[in-house]
């Protein structure tokens, strides 16, 4: 049997759209000879869809759009699809599906069982689980097809709970695999993560270990709000070789057979490095936010330095140099490089730019009643340095108010970490494109960026010079914070390790780690109010983590 494996990146909600795009697919399929094709995890409506979900009227829709897409569908191809469908379930209840379409209609539809509620998954806010009398291989041309859904090949891995022991659940691929099939097969939505892709390749290996079956696993791609899907969709054979692997973080259409399986080489896609799997996640998950929410043009500010280069460098691969509009806003305190430096990025990457100082605007401000005294009660203090950032994000924001322009804040993960940063400053925006990049990281994808392209974009003397925010004389960000090296580290352990000052304390300083923890926790209100930005980590700030504004904990025993 000649299989296509379809990785395709769907808009959520877009019944009629992503119907559209499937049927072309079949179309291509059908062309090539193929008997089977494969869509990931709720294609018809897009992965993830949210509260759209509980509108009235939605799954309905769904369950009509899959019987008009199977109507579409004559010939003998086989279609496996991902849906939420309310079909023979009580009123008011649905499932996450996958069905087979043949012949003009759904000969067959399947139920996830395993529903995950960790991280950004929340799928018991919507879905029943499936029937145990429901998971049974599905026929095909002389084939028990062992179809399942995403989490339901991740049974008992340490870091998927589901409020019970792994023993108390049942296992979907060693029920499917002692029903007989004899080719495993995974449609998925898997959201992108560092090192996301060894770890499927790893659960995958392990059934084939276990059962010695073919397995093909399907997965989206795209950007939909926070989250990047990189493909990466592949087949193992049942010896446990790689026998397809499909690029990452772009749609294709690749063919399986099981009779005359693929050249390996010829299909091997090397894994990339750390920094182009960051860069290629910020681009894809730019591009679509933009795309999918109608912006053409973005706008943001240039300091100069190398936070604001990268998110720049970033949004001209993804949509073009021509729709990217910089404003460069020096202050008093700003430096001649901070200029200079900026007007070699945009040269380099050939952008529309502008430069507007903000001294005059300050200087009003100095003059204000009771306002002009705070300022000058404390020059280049706390208030007046988040009033110049406020300043600059007020000018984003008019450009962008006045020409339909997505606003993009700069600020990485370190600093959104500790609060160094400015609530409607630089943290204005519509999206918050390195809000998961530590900054550590933005050094490391920064140079790769020059590398990639052979040339010269982010210049030399961004990626060398000391970080400041220069809102003051003189100022470097290691004045307030501790070397980025450090903080990274630190605050990793904090975030996404969840580890605790004193177990943090036997690597790092006990009070750089005190310092820390308290500072991460005190600035849970101004992360509540940034724009969405893109998950690339296991624990990024946003839909998955989270934590209270209001709560004191002790990160110490007393």
């Amino acid at each position: 049997m000649k299989i296509a494996l379809a990785q395709l990146n769907p808009t959520v909600g877009d019944l009629r759209g992503n119907c559209q795009r499937i049927l072309d697919t079949v179309r291509r399929g059908e062309q090539a000879g193929a008997d089977l094709i494969l869509f990931s995890e709720l294609a018809v409506c897009g992965y993830p869809p949210k509260d759209i979900l509980l509108r009235e009227g939605f799954v309905e829709a769904c369950d009509q759009a899959i019987e008009h897409l199977a109507g579409q569908i004559s010939s003998g191809i086989g279609v496996i699809v991902g849906h939420p469908t309310g079909r023979d379930l009580p009123p008011e209840r649905m499932a996450n599906a996958a069905s087979l379409l043949h012949e003009g209609k759904v000969s067959a539809c399947v139920h996830k069982l395993l529903l995950p509620t960790y991280d950004v998954f929340d799928e018991h806010r919507y879905f029943r689980s499936a029937e145990l009398s429901g998971i049974q291989p599905i026929k095909f041309q002389g084939f028990k097809l062992g179809l399942h859904i995403c989490e339901d090949a991740w049974w008992g891995q340490p870091d998927t709970f589901y409020h019970n022991q792994p023993e108390e659940l049942p296992d979907p691929v060693q029920i499917l695999a002692e029903a007989g099939s004899d080719l495993l097969i995974n449609i998925s939505a898997s959201p992108f993560e560092i090192e996301k892709r060894e770890r499927r390749h790893q659960i995958v290996s392990s059934h084939v270990d276990r059962f010695s079956i073919p397995y093909l696993f399907v997965n989206q791609v795209g950007g939909n709000d926070d989250l990047v899907f990189d493909g990466h969709s592949f087949v193992t054979d049942q010896h446990n070789r790689i026998a397809l692997q499909m690029p990452g973080f772009k749609e294709d259409l690749s063919y399986f057979d099981t009779e005359h399986p693929l050249d390996v080489e010829a299909n091997k896609v090397e894994a990339s490095s750390r920094e182009e799997q960051l860069f290629e996640a910020l681009v894809l998950g730019l591009r679509d936010y933009m795309q999918k929410c109608g912006f053409t043009d973005c706008v943001l500010g240039l300091s100069g330095g190398i936070d604001s280069a990268l998110a720049c460098t970033i949004a001209a691969e993804a949509i073009g140099a021509e729709h990217v509009h910089a404003l460069l806003l020096p202050s008093r305190y700003s430096s001649e490089h901070s200029i200079s430096d900026s007007l070699e990025l945009v040269k380099n990457l050939g952008l529309d730019y502008e430069i507007i100082p903000i001294d005059e605007v300050h200087r009003a401000f100095e003059n204000l009643p009771v306002i002009g005294d705070d300022l000058k009660g404390q020059p280049a203090g706390l208030a007046d340095q988040n009033l110049q950032a406020r300043i600059r994000g007020a000018n984003v924001m008019v450009r962008s108010n006045r020409h339909g322009w997505l606003a993009l804040a700069t600020g990485n993960k370190s600093e959104l970490a500790v609060g160094y940063c400015t609530l409607y400053g630089d943290m204005a925006g519509g999206f918050a494109v390195l809000s998961d990049v530590f900054k550590c990281d933005v050094y490391l994808v920064s140079r790769h960026v020059n590398q990639r392209a052979g040339r010269t974009i982010i210049p030399e003397h961004i990626l060398e010079k000391p970080p400041s925010a220069e809102l003051a004389p003189n100022q470097v960000d290691q004045d307030s914070l501790p070397p980025y090296d450090l903080l990274d580290a630190i605050l990793k352990g904090l975030i996404e390790d969840e580890l605790s000052v004193q177990s943090l304390s036997k690597q790092y300083p006990i009070e750089t780690v005190r310092w820390v923890a308290r500072k991460l926790d005190q600035n849970e209100f101004k992360r509540r109010q940034m724009p969405p930005g893109i998950k690339l980590s296991g624990r990024a700030f946003g839909s998955g983590r989270r934590m209270p504004m209001a709560a004191r904990f002790q990160w110490e025993a007393e």
